[in-house]
């Protein structure tokens, strides 16, 4: 009986080992299958449509040669960045176009990407940039890859 017990209790541990295991590259896979449009941005005190009038900054993650693009609210974006489970960073960001742009978000989002520690997914789907354990910045997804 000890025996059929210790069987049973070693089964429901894998299955509920892997459920957990598949769960966690399931969020991370969200992370880098789809483009991000920030929607808040935590510190200003200009509303968040005069910092980005005419462009809302977007990232997509590029797994393979672990970059972010895209946008900074005016010119483009992109960065190295390091991910190790749910910390996050970002590197100094690469070359961009020169457009001047109105509103000043571009130097507010460039500020607030550097501080950046660590990422989660909520249960709607956002994802949120975080510094220390403060939500600083959330994107909601505008495309698939």
């Amino acid at each position: 009986m000890k025996k059929y017990t210790l069987a049973v209790v070693s089964v429901l541990t894998l299955l509920l080992t892997s459920c957990m295991a598949s769960k966690d590259t399931k969020s991370t896979g969200n992370l880098f299958d789809t483009t991000w449009e920030l929607e808040y941005i935590s510190g200003p005190r200009i509303a968040f449509e005069g910092l980005y009038p005419n462009k809302k900054p977007q990232l997509t993650f590029d797994q393979k040669e672990t970059k972010v693009y895209g946008n900074n609210g005016c010119n483009g974006y992109s960065a190295p960045y390091t991910l190790n489970g749910k910390s996050l960073t970002f590197g100094e960001a690469g070359p961009t176009t020169m457009m001047f742009c109105e509103g000043g978000g571009e130097q507010v989002f460039l500020k607030q990407i550097k501080q950046i520690t660590s990422y989660s997914i909520d249960k709607d789907g956002k994802l949120n940039l975080i510094q220390g354990d403060v939500p600083m910045m959330r994107f909601k997804k505008v495309a698939k890859q």
